[in-house]
């Protein structure tokens, strides 16, 4: 499949020439007279590769890449730079907005189709998906670290293992660290002034935790507590930020690997708000089972105990008793002590529809 490029530039000769050797190199090509005109094509066309002048009528390129930085459809597309300019503080500027790379006129053809396979290059390989497990980690990580801007990052990484009930980190504390799951499962919680603990989400291998208030600098707002068992890979703070923010490709690479958990507290709180007590548990059982078979997919039965259940369905311990109790006689589930085998996935599922 070709690769799609939009060309945004205010000279007619000069965007026409460009454009010739880009189609003769096998591109599929699109092109714009102004700013404004590019970033609607942007966001219609979705490119590949945008390449655009700095100083044009309508709307400049910092503008343009402004405006398409904000959007979470064009944020991730490289961007280059075409510039007559060589000063410092151009080039300043447009990294400083999150350009990928410059090219400054006059150049030649093969010049041109350099930085542009280079780019396309670069951008594929992070775009890819990388396993949610700690090979996954490396390879992203490695990855990263072959930018020539990330070539000095540090390679260490200590791995740590938690008990059942061991405090991975506290409310309160300070974040130093990026933890990352190798193995096993982690609640994060809440304690009201009452002393009551509410879990907010539950995470597994390949997820990671810790970093909403890293990157806010703030203390922790929740505690995480091992479930199990638990192995971490732990990534310094001067790390993560070297990954998240000294290119643009790896911090939107990042931002993909947590896309899941930001949708998953959306719906969450969605369902808090709309569903009823027997939809929410059902939901939370069939959670629970596909996170139960991701890390123990020979063992049927997972453990839970009613007081988690209770906290991340939201009600009280007794209602999430009775509507176990209610499941149970449906022959949807099986109960032997804390732990659960669901026993009808399609029946509790449809539950949720």
């Amino acid at each position: 499949m070709k690769k799609k490029i939009l060309l945004i530039e205010d000279s007619t000769e000069v965007r026409e020439n460009i454009a010739e050797i880009l189609e003769l190199s096998d591109y599929d090509v699109y092109t714009a007279e102004n700013g404004k005109i590019g970033v609607r094509l942007a966001n219609e066309h979705l490119p590949d590769l945008i390449i655009c002048d700095i100083m044009m009528p309508e709307l400049d390129g910092y503008g343009v890449l402004h405006i398409l930085s904000k959007s979470s459809k064009t944020a991730n597309i490289p961007f280059i730079f075409l510039t007559a300019k060589a000063e410092k503080s151009d080039f300043r500027k447009g990294m400083n907005l999150g350009a990928d790379d410059y090219l400054t006129k006059p150049f030649d053809d093969l010049e041109l189709l350099d930085v542009v396979t280079m780019r396309l290059k670069k951008s594929e390989k992070l775009s890819k998906a990388f396993k949610k497990d700690e090979e996954g980690l490396k390879t992203f990580i490695n990855e990263a670290k072959g930018r020539e801007e990330l070539k000095k990052l540090s390679i260490d990484r200590i791995t740590r293992n938690y008990r059942k009930k061991d405090f991975i980190f506290e409310e309160g504390e300070y974040p130093n660290q990026l933890y990352f799951i190798n193995k096993g499962k982690v609640k994060l919680c809440k304690t009201n002034d009452d002393g009551k603990e509410y879990v907010i989400s539950l995470h597994s291998q390949g997820d990671f935790i810790g970093y909403l208030s890293l990157l806010k600098g703030s203390r922790y707002t929740e505690s995480a507590i091992a479930l199990d068992n638990v192995e971490v890979s732990v990534i310094p703070k001067k790390d993560f930020f070297a990954l998240v923010y000294n290119n643009r490709d790896v911090s939107s690479q990042f931002i993909k690997i947590l896309t899941d958990n930001i949708l998953e507290k959306e719906e969450q709180l969605l369902s808090l708000a709309y569903n009823s007590v027997r939809k929410r548990v059902a939901e939370t059982l069939v959670k629970l089972q596909y996170e139960h078979e991701k890390s123990n997919p020979t063992e049927a039965a997972f453990a839970i105990l009613r007081e988690d259940l209770a906290n991340m369905v939201g009600t009280a311990k007794e209602t999430v008793i009775r509507t176990l109790t209610d499941f149970k006689e449906e022959k949807l589930i099986k109960i032997k002590a804390s732990k659960i085998t669901v026993l009808n996935l399609e029946k509790l599922d449809n539950l949720i529809a």
